[in-house]
């Protein structure tokens, strides 16, 4: 009968109805438990930005010296391990430096930097390298006047032997050491001697303020962003024997990436004055201010680091003296400048350039220095 029929459609929507609700409410329940986990997912990503790290102790000797008082602001700042990174600091330095220690001291706690946790002022160097994660090697014997080569180099053996035998001793066991003091390749030897259980891959020395100079060198002569300019290299010894290398270099441009010597168009330009400004830039500086190049080197050892623990941008490398392990034909056991990449914590030596007769000679050229200072070396611990 038809009201039979009639109450039947009505009765199926009225179901209709309900399911369709139902469907709805679900809908909404399910939009509101992802609004609620979103806003939970974004609560929790704050409180990991909030959450403070660990502080990091850091020990930087010859802290008092000119390079001292350019490189403690700059890492207490963050330049070395990044805005988010506490720290420690540790200064270590000669008992005649005692009160100017005190007085850089003062500074960084009246400077109230945010990123500092303490600050360590001392001449006792057990106590400067106690439980350090990070040594910044600054202190060293310099080259007086009238004085032998093997002259600072005994002076350099004895203080490397001390402190890298405290090292050894008192330092965390994951320790990442940098050599600034020159001759910076030939003390990281001798610190590796006598700290044998710092895994060599954990002592290095400073040639990232050649590769920077040879970075803005280049910077000026093509008058480009110094940001811009790629891959150049710093082979061998951190001395005048160094070999700038610039035939791996790019710089990047409206077009894409260029190599430099397309862009330069001067190969007697880059195969001779530039390597010898590169080389002879620290003794430049000293001549122009009467002092030695104490803020680019402040600035190179932060870089030097902030890499190294940070790591290097995607297709990019930098130079680091670290231990050979024979790659380019350079012998083993010595501390050679290197390109290299980073990551996690680690270099690796950048292998598969092609290197051509005029570098071939020059990166051998550097290299024989280096055996001659390591026999000079033997000779003054023997």
């Amino acid at each position: 009968c038809v009201p039979c029929i009639l109450t039947e459609i009505m009765g199926l929507e009225m179901i209709a109805v309900e399911i369709a609700d139902y469907i709805v409410l679900k809908k909404i329940i399910l939009v509101l438990f992802c609004i609620i986990l979103f806003c939970k997912i974004v609560r929790y990503m704050f409180s990991l930005l909030k959450e403070e790290k660990e502080p990091i102790t850091i020990l930087v000797t010859g802290a008092a010296g000119q390079i001292g008082y350019a490189l403690v602001p700059m890492i207490a700042r963050g330049a070395m391990l990044g805005p988010n990174q506490p720290m420690i600091l540790h200064m270590l330095d000669i008992e005649p430096a005692t009160e100017s220690l005190k007085g850089l001291k003062m500074e960084l706690i009246d400077a109230a930097y945010p990123l500092l946790r303490g600050v360590v002022a001392t001449t006792d160097v057990v106590e400067a390298c106690k439980d350090v994660n990070i040594v910044v090697m600054v202190g060293g014997f310099p080259r007086k006047e009238g004085m032998e080569r093997k002259d600072v180099m005994s002076k350099n053996v004895s203080i490397y032997k001390a402190q890298a035998s405290a090292l050894e001793q008192h330092a965390a066991t994951d320790c990442k050491v940098l050599v600034v003091a020159n001759p910076a390749n030939t003390n990281a030897l001798i610190l590796k001697e006598f700290a044998p259980s710092i895994p060599e891959k954990n002592i290095t020395c400073l040639t990232r303020l050649d590769h920077n100079r040879a970075l803005g060198q280049i910077s000026e002569r093509l008058n480009v962003l110094v940001s811009d300019v790629k891959n150049v290299i710093v082979w061998g010894n951190h001395s005048s024997t160094q070999y700038p290398d610039v035939n791996h270099a790019t710089v990047t441009t409206n077009s894409g990436e260029k190599p430099v010597r397309e862009l330069v168009v001067d190969d007697n330009w880059l195969n001779n004055e530039f390597i010898t400004t590169v080389q002879q830039r620290g003794a430049a500086i000293i001549k122009a201010r009467k002092q030695s190049s104490a803020l680019s080197a402040a600035s190179a050892a932060c870089d030097h680091i902030r890499d190294w623990v940070l790591g290097t941008p995607k297709g990019e490398w930098v130079s680091m003296g670290v231990y050979s392990d024979g790659s380019y034909g350079i012998p083993t056991g010595l501390i050679y400048s290197f390109p290299v990449t980073c990551e996690r914590g680690d270099w690796n030596i950048v292998q598969g350039l092609k290197i051509d007769q005029f570098s071939r000679e020059k990166m051998d050229k550097t290299a024989q220095e280096l055996i001659e200072e390591k026999t000079l070396a033997k000779s003054c611990l023997n």
